[in-house]
This record gives structure tokens, C-alpha cells and sequence, in this order.
């Protein structure tokens, strides 16, 4: 499925911007950035369970906002893009 997962750290101190380091770190092992804090990922069921319970376990639930989109199998007539920074392609190989 196809998984869209955008995040917003609270970095005004220096805890904040390790948890903001951590998040895009986790986030760069399931998938590709597209902006500075959303990434676009194509997981199976498990993974994205996987990798939504290590990032919950990183952010401050009472600083922090973490957002998964679920675009599922059919994402391709979901999204249109312009500009730079293409996100993953369909027939990409996605090595992780």
C-alpha cells in the first residue's frame, strides 16, 4: 500500500531537533523524501505497522504531529505532481 507520512517536530530545543533527526532517519529506511517533512512510501501492512510504532515512540506526543496517509494500491490516479522533486515511481525499484 501506498503511504503518505508527514511529520511536524517541535525543534526549539535541542531534544526537539534529535526527535526531528530520528523521525527522517526511520522514515528514510521505508521510503523516499519528497519535502522537507513528508515522505512517500510503499509498505506492506506489517511494515507500516513497524514503522508507526518506532516513530510514535520517538516524537512528543504533546509537541510533536505525526500524519499517515493511506493512498492504498490504486495511488497513481491519487496524486498529481508539478515542479521538482518527483516522489516514488509506480515501476520504481525501491531497494531497502
Amino acid at each position: 500500500m501506498f503511504v503518505l507520512i508527514t511529520y511536524d517536530v517541535n525543534t526549539e530545543d535541542a531534544s526537539g531537533r534529535k526527535r526531528l533527526r530520528q523521525v527522517a532517519k526511520n522514515c528514510e529506511k521505508y521510503g523516499k523524501r519528497v519535502q522537507c517533512s513528508v515522505f512517500e512510501c510503499d509498505l506492506e501492512p506489517a511494515q507500516c505497522k513497524i514503522l508507526q510504532e518506532s516513530l510514535k515512540e520517538i516524537i512528543d506526543a504533546g509537541k510533536d504531529s505525526l500524519r499517515f496517509y493511506y493512498l492504498g494500491n490504486r495511488y497513481k490516479t491519487k496524486i498529481e505532481h508539478f515542479g521538482i522533486k518527483k516522489g516514488l515511481e509506480a515501476d520504481e525499484i525501491l531497494i531497502l
